[in-house]
């Protein structure tokens, strides 16, 4: 993508109403349409989907495949894809306007710094779908099931909330299994090294991103854990 793309894209995003950015990682302010400040921790229902139905994040959501499908798929609930990637929050973004998904808006931050912007208790659901495996064992702590971003997630998740990993990465899959089992806060509800060799457990996982297909096509199996954190 050229860098005018860019920044094409990066003057669009200012005039989304679906679309809210944190651009200084050390300073934890929110703008939304316009530039404008905003505070939305607490307030998501209120402010902004003017409704009390529930709220599922999607982490590193890239363009929001899953975010927009379980939107359709659930229009009495409420979505939030959360990336750091702005160019690829448009995309979604855009096209939960041309849709009319008024119960889809999306986050561009940090997800290490996801506390910062949600309430106690306020999420009720967590999917983190393909995220970068960070396989280097230098970087383990950037993996989103590390201990580091499980701590965040209790944060923010109602008592009982569910948190789902959907991989194409047997090592990722690998180790969050052991830092699950070794956390006694965790319940792991479901898990599954190949979910397409028999009959999905799940609607939701029917839902594939464009790198789903691509893992598929390359013939590699896509792994599932459904977890909650006490």
């Amino acid at each position: 993508m050229s860098k005018r793309n860019k920044l094409q894209k990066f003057a669009e995003l200012l005039t989304f109403p679906n679309v809210y950015q944190n651009y200084d990682p050390k300073h934890p302010q929110l703008t939304g349409m316009n530039g404008e400040e905003v505070e939305m921790k607490g307030k998501w229902r209120s402010d902004h989907f003017q409704n009390d139905d529930t709220i599922t994040l999607e982490l590193a959501c890239g363009r929001g495949e899953y975010t927009l499908d379980l939107a359709r798929r659930y229009p009495n609930q409420n979505f939030i894809g959360v990336d750091v990637k702005g160019a690829r929050i448009w995309k979604g973004a855009r096209t939960a306007i041309r849709e009319e998904l008024h119960n889809v808006a999306f986050l561009r931050t940090r997800i290490e710094q996801i506390a910062l912007f949600f309430e106690s208790s306020e999420v009720d659901e967590i999917w983190i779908t393909f995220p970068d495996p960070f396989l280097r064992k230098s970087k383990a702590n950037r993996r989103l099931t590390a201990p580091n971003f499980l701590k965040a997630y209790r944060q923010i998740l109602k008592p009982g909330g569910l948190v789902h990993l959907k991989t194409d990465e047997p090592n990722l899959y690998e180790f969050t299994l052991e830092v699950l089992q070794a956390d006694e806060e965790v319940n792991i509800l479901y898990q599954d090294d190949d979910i397409y060799s028999k009959e999905l457990p799940f609607p939701e996982l029917e839902t594939k991103t464009y790198y789903e297909k691509m893992h598929l096509e390359a013939r590699k199996t896509i792994k599932y854990v459904r977890f909650t954190i006490h």
